[in-house]
């Protein structure tokens, strides 16, 4: 045999052997799903409001955290939470929601206090909704207080967990609650017992002042998010706005409970969980 053939046989044997070696049962089979991410989250905390503790998205009035949008664990809302979970099961169990149904921007940092301890990877914030739904417009937080109150927020997180990841999500557009409201007599009578009076008192009223009201209202909700964004890009390249995604949203009435007729339902926790995790792009 020619030192041509020779050479060409002991090549495919090579060849042949390292398929068998590959295709054997000798190295451990691969885990179900994604592998883990280097760089993904082991931890998760959520700041803000009754809009993130799941309030009124179960069978009564009060908070329901298995249905948040950010932390919850629950069926019915697929979470941020869970979106990591599902992508790496490091994180399971290690959820926080330190979130509190009529929080403002002034209790951010102390928030951001229990989610340092916490020592969180990933921070949720979605605040603003109750500086604005005061009693009148005069009584909502002023522009300038709100972004102080937010750095001040966000100062705690980056001095405690400097490597954590945050995402700031714009508020909510609390004028499509009134449109999509305001003819239902139900929506109306529940408005009456004192809901965000500054947007929702007179629902029906079509009286000049009242429709300046709800103007006025819309453009400080405008002026927090712009503050947000700013208060974003201050922080550094590990936090992230959603680029006003949460305020674009044309929320049905399907994804409002109708308790108050104001909080999202577990439908709108879904929709919320849906579109913040598509700003984040913490997808794999």
């Amino acid at each position: 045999m020619s030192r041509r053939w020779v050479t060409a046989l002991l090549c495919l044997l090579a060849v042949v052997a390292i398929a068998c070696e590959e295709g054997g049962e000798a190295g451990p089979r691969p885990s179900d799903g994604p592998p883990p991410r280097g760089d993904s989250p082991r931890s998760i905390a959520a700041l803000g409001d009754s809009i993130t503790t799941g309030f009124g998205s179960c069978v009564v009035l009060t908070s329901c955290e298995r249905n948040s949008w950010s932390t919850g664990d629950g069926l019915r809302v697929d979470s941020v939470y869970q979106r990591l979970l599902d992508q790496d099961s490091g994180i399971r169990g290690r959820a926080a929601n330190h979130a509190d149904p009529g929080a403002r921007a002034s209790a951010l940092a102390g928030q951001a206090q229990a989610a340092v301890r916490g020592k969180a990877d990933y921070v949720t914030v979605l605040i603003g909704a109750n500086d604005a739904c005061r009693r009148t417009v005069d009584e909502m937080t002023p522009v300038s207080t709100f972004r102080e109150q937010v750095d001040r927020g966000l100062r705690v997180v980056k001095e405690g967990r400097p490597k954590a990841r945050v995402l700031v999500a714009s508020i909510p557009d609390l004028n499509r609650l009134w449109e999509i409201g305001h003819e239902d007599s139900r929506a109306v009578r529940a408005w009456r017992t004192g809901i965000c009076p500054a947007l929702l008192a007179a629902p029906t009223s079509t009286a000049e002042a009242d429709v300046a009201r709800r103007a006025t209202f819309g453009k400080r909700i405008d002026a927090y998010n712009s503050q947000l964004a700013a208060a974003c890009r201050a922080y550094g390249s590990r936090c992230r706005y959603d680029g006003g995604a949460v305020h674009r949203v044309r929320f049905t009435a399907d994804e409002v409970n109708r308790l108050d007729w104001f909080h999202p339902s577990a439908a709108g926790q879904d929709r919320l969980a849906e579109v913040t995790w598509r700003a984040s792009r913490l997808a794999t």
